[in-house]
């Protein structure tokens, strides 16, 4: 389900562990996965399942 152009977006502003957080961003690096993609998608996993 993507989103069309111009869709609203909200920014998160949360406090991460710094060693999970740097470990996501280098796995979506090295996969070529943008990290907000990731979070939206498991967001959206969430509220259909409210498991992750």
């Amino acid at each position: 389900m993507e989103h069309p152009p111009g869709a609203k977006k909200r920014k998160m502003d949360y406090m991460i562990d710094q060693h999970t957080f740097d470990e996501f961003m280098k796995v979506c690096s090295r996969k070529g996965f943008a990290p907000q993609v990731i979070i939206e998608q498991a967001m959206r996993k969430f509220i259909q399942t409210s498991q992750i």
